[in-house]
Formats: structure tokens, C-alpha cells, sequence
């Protein structure tokens, strides 16, 4: 292995992929923490996936989580992984990068990358220097239900998703232009509308060719050309999805490390945690602003509040932050002449957060003005539209203010996120 690699948070890793004649549609199936409210979804997962092998066995839906049985559930879970691996169902694919391709629902075609990242490397914390980072906070309360599922379990199956700052498309683009003459491992059409999905395996020289792209991408150099920084801490790798399931890997790392002497830390297979990596400039990633409607308030009284927690505040658009408002007595523009943050959604869900502390009321996160608009309109209700952020707006930010501030955007439609596919032991 190239020892660049040693050095830059990521690896190639032993992957597990289900061996030749698997009925690969029903074997893969969307992120856990897809269609949450809609079990409806799940039981057509279900009824698709029958009695073959499917990763469905092997992970639990977020809208299981707080079942009464749900310690039946990881129990079963544990069991269907070793149920997999004694009966050799997978082929290993060892010290492999995998290439993908993904048909998104909108036929567009998204890039990635499946590889190892360095839980060493890896810190949630706002502020963290660390070249892997978190975009948005972290609910704490949000990892131990999970903890509680990977804890025991012989594999791990990734739908966390790592973004690279790679304007010049250094990267990921060299291999797409080469795929015609690289080992294809899968080819197939994922269920429930999710598209398709391709992957081949990097060769060894593309394998090297890589860490030197991305060795380059976190030079001095790139940090000033990119962000106007100099003597700044690297960030190579910012999470773009998944971040609680990666932050659950971390705690169960660490946990190890309690019970691990030190110099046996480098050969825990759970140091390790396997991810999808995607260029942030990639067309095909789009994204979206998520909006914000504030229940059960004055919207007058709120107005004036804002005005109030930023002095310079003034209605109407002009430099700096414009944030549009709608509620049923009209609708404007808040703008923030010299704002403290990077990004409008900062500056209003700054003030929103110590509004709502003190006076009380419900804000929901909404995608789609009209939406917005209209739930806004409503008696006691106000809503506010962001625009949305800019792709070269995202390392700076966390770079600058640490992390974004929560539902900050949306990256893909519900059925465009990471299917389960590729699995590695961690145990």
C-alpha cells in the first residue's frame, strides 16, 4: 500500500462484496435513515427482498429504532451476519478502491469512491482540526441507539458519504475517464426507484496515482489558492451524509481503545471505517436550501426581536445577508449589513434558537419556497426562505466557524441516497 495513504486519513480495505449469482437488486437497499415515517416503503423492502440475501438483514431501519423488540432486532441482525460469512457468501476484494457509479432518479450520473477512512483522522467536534470533519453538529443522544447495533456486529455496511474540495477535478475524474479498461465487480438496477449502480476496482497505479492527487489537495498551496488561508489545518475530507453513523463508529472505537493496549491500536479492524468519497464539484451533486417555518408566534413580535439581536438588521435586500420572510400580513426582506457568520442560515438560525428558548413556539425545516410560503402565511405562523449555499461556501465555513449550522442544506432526493452494497469486517 502506498504509504501516502498512512498520512491522509483514507486506505484501500478488504471488501466484501456477495460472491457471482447473487440477485444483486435485492441484495442492496436504501440507507437506514431513509423514509423514516413511511413503513409502508420498508414493507415493499421487504416483500422485494423475500428470502434471499439482502443487506436488509444486516441493517437496521431508523424507523425501528425505538420498537420494543428492538434488542430482537440487532440480535438477529448479529445473527444474520454470521449466518452470511459461515455459509460463503462473499468474495473479498482485498486491499481494493472500488469505483462507482450511481444513475441518480434524475438520470444524472454521480461518481464515488468506496475506500477506508482512519477513525484516528476522524473528529465531530465544532472546531475540530482534524482532516476528517463533521459539516453539521452532532446530536450526542443520537449515537448511543446506534452504538448499540454495531457494537457486536462481525461487518459493517457503509451509507456515509465524504466529500472532497477538488475544483480541478483531480481525483475521481482520471479514473472515470479510464473505467473502459478496469475490472467491473457489479452492474445492476437497484430497487424502489433508487437507479442504477456500477463499480469497478481501481488498479494498483491508480490506487498510487490517487494519494498523490489527494495528498496535493490539502498542500499549503491549495489551502491559499482555495480558501485564502495560510498556516490553516488541513481539512481533506468533510461528511456530506451519514455523520451520526460515522460518529458511532468513532464511539466504538474508542470504546476498544479502553479495553486495547496501545501499540495494538493500528490493527483494530473497527480503527477503520469504510465510506463513499464524492468531489463536492462533481454536476451531478446538487444542492438545495432547506427552509425554516417558526409555529405558534407573534410574527411581529418575532420581527422586531430580530432587529433587535442584530442592531444593524433593516428590512429590504443589500450586502451581506438577505433572508425573505412571509406571513399572513405580508412579506419582506431581513437583511444583515456585516454579518458574524458565513452563511444566512447562521445568522437566522442563531437568532431562532434564542428567540424560541426564551418565547416559545416550533420551527420545522421545510424544502421548497412555495411550501414555505405557504405554511407561513398561515395565522401564528412566519416563514423564512435562505438562498442556497454555494459548493465553494461549504470547507470554507467549517473551516471558519467549525461547523454548519443544523439543516443547513440537502444533498439528493430521499431515493438517490447510498445503498447498502460493498461490507467489511470490523471484527
Amino acid at each position: 500500500m502506498n504509504k501516502k495513504f498512512e498520512t491522509l486519513g483514507v486506505k484501500p480495505a478488504d471488501i466484501l462484496l456477495p460472491k457471482s449469482g447473487t440477485d444483486m437488486g435485492k441484495w442492496a437497499v436504501v440507507a437506514c435513515d431513509q423514509f423514516t415515517s413511511q413503513p409502508e416503503y420498508w414493507a415493499d423492502v421487504e416483500r422485494i427482498a423475500g428470502d434471499a440475501p439482502s443487506t436488509l438483514r444486516l441493517i437496521l431501519p431508523e424507523s425501528k429504532l425505538n420498537d420494543a423488540d428492538v434488542e430482537d432486532h440487532i440480535a438477529d441482525i448479529n445473527r444474520s451476519m454470521e449466518d452470511y460469512l459461515a455459509r460463503d457468501i462473499f468474495q473479498t476484494y482485498p486491499d481494493t478502491i472500488i469505483y462507482i457509479e450511481r444513475t441518480q432518479s434524475d438520470g444524472a450520473v454521480r461518481p464515488g469512491l468506496v475506500a477506508a477512512v482512519d477513525l484516528e483522522k476522524y473528529d465531530y467536534t465544532p472546531g475540530s482540526g482534524s482532516l476528517i470533519r463533521a459539516t453539521e453538529g452532532t446530536v450526542l443522544e443520537r449515537i448511543p441507539p446506534r452504538v448499540r447495533v454495531r457494537k457486536d456486529a462481525p461487518i459493517e455496511l457503509p451509507h456515509v458519504m465524504l466529500l472532497i474540495d477538488d475544483p480541478k477535478k483531480t481525483c475521481i475524474e482520471p479514473i472515470t475517464a479510464a473505467k473502459e479498461s478496469m475490472e467491473k465487480v457489479y452492474d445492476f438496477e437497484l430497487m424502489m426507484k433508487g437507479g442504477h449502480l456500477k463499480g469497478w476496482k481501481l488498479s494498483e497505479a491508480q490506487t498510487d496515482a490517487l494519494a498523490g492527487s489527494l495528498e496535493k489537495l490539502v498542500s499549503e498551496d491549495a489551502m491559499k489558492e482555495k480558501y485564502g488561508l495560510t498556516g490553516a489545518v488541513p481539512l481533506l475530507f468533510a461528511v456530506g451524509d451519514g455523520n451520526h453513523s460515522l460518529a458511532t463508529a468513532k464511539t466504538c472505537y474508542e470504546n476498544l481503545k479502553k479495553v486495547t493496549p496501545e501499540d495494538q491500536w493500528a490493527s483494530l479492524p473497527a480503527r477503520y471505517a469504510l465510506v463513499e468519497i464524492e468531489n463536492l464539484h462533481d454536476d451531478s451533486l446538487k444542492f438545495e436550501a432547506i427552509h425554516r417555518v417558526v409555529f405558534g408566534v407573534d410574527p411581529e413580535k418575532l420581527l422586531a426581536a430580530f432587529k433587535e439581536f442584530y442592531p444593524n438588521a433593516r428590512e429590504g435586500q443589500g450586502v451581506g445577508h438577505t433572508i425573505a420572510y412571509t406571513w399572513a400580513g405580508g412579506s419582506g426582506y431581513l437583511n444583515v449589513p456585516n454579518p458574524r457568520v458565513q452563511l444566512a442560515v447562521g445568522t437566522l438560525q442563531n437568532f431562532l434558537d434564542a428567540y424560541l428558548k426564551e418565547n416559545g413556539g416550533e420551527v420545522d425545516y421545510i424544502h421548497g419556497g412555495q411550501i414555505t410560503d405557504g405554511l407561513g402565511s398561515k395565522p401564528g405562523n412566519i416563514g423564512f426562505k435562505l438562498p442556497a449555499m454555494g459548493k465553494d461556501q461549504l470547507f470554507k465555513t467549517v473551516i471558519a466557524d467549525g461547523v454548519l449550522p443544523r439543516k443547513t442544506f440537502s444533498m439528493g432526493h430521499a431515493e438517490d441516497k447510498r445503498y447498502y452494497v460493498e461490507g467489511r469486517k470490523i471484527r
